[in-house]
């Protein structure tokens, strides 16, 4: 069962771009991670909120993606996502495309924080925790 958008606690908006179809009309289905990826990079990487240590970055370690629709153009999808389990050094992000108020993909994500240098998985600290949890799913 997937939850409806209002249930995550980052919601986005990403524009459909023409050049987004393929032969078929519909959104080609490579654009669906984009379209995540305007999600996660909204939660990971926002300025006024980072989310990661000093001296590290995340990188996906999996990526399950579920297509459960068709997106058409023009229009525009929303992305809901949130943090589904915290690990040690890693994260399973929850996310869901919707057009149009119908969901049309689903997908959990193993992001992991590694060390810059050593590009070896780093142990997630207490603050990086305390972030993560404020979008905690349900």
């Amino acid at each position: 069962m997937t939850r409806a958008l209002a249930a995550y606690p980052r919601r986005s908006t990403d524009k459909i771009r023409y050049d987004d179809t393929d032969r078929q009309g519909h959104v080609n289905n490579a654009t669906f991670s984009t379209f995540l990826e305007t999600g996660r990079v909204e939660v990971l990487y926002d300025p006024a909120h980072p989310v990661s240590d000093v001296g590290c970055e995340f990188v996906i370690a999996k990526l399950v993606l579920e297509f459960r629709g068709e997106i058409h153009w023009p229009g525009a999808v929303s992305i809901g996502t949130g943090v589904q389990r915290i690990g040690t050094s890693s994260m399973t992000l929850e996310q869901v495309i919707e057009q149009d108020g119908a969901c049309v993909a689903y997908a959990e994500t193993v992001i992991v924080q590694i060390d810059t240098t050593t590009r070896a998985a780093r142990r997630l600290s207490a603050a990086t925790l305390e972030r993560l949890s404020a979008w905690l799913l349900p």
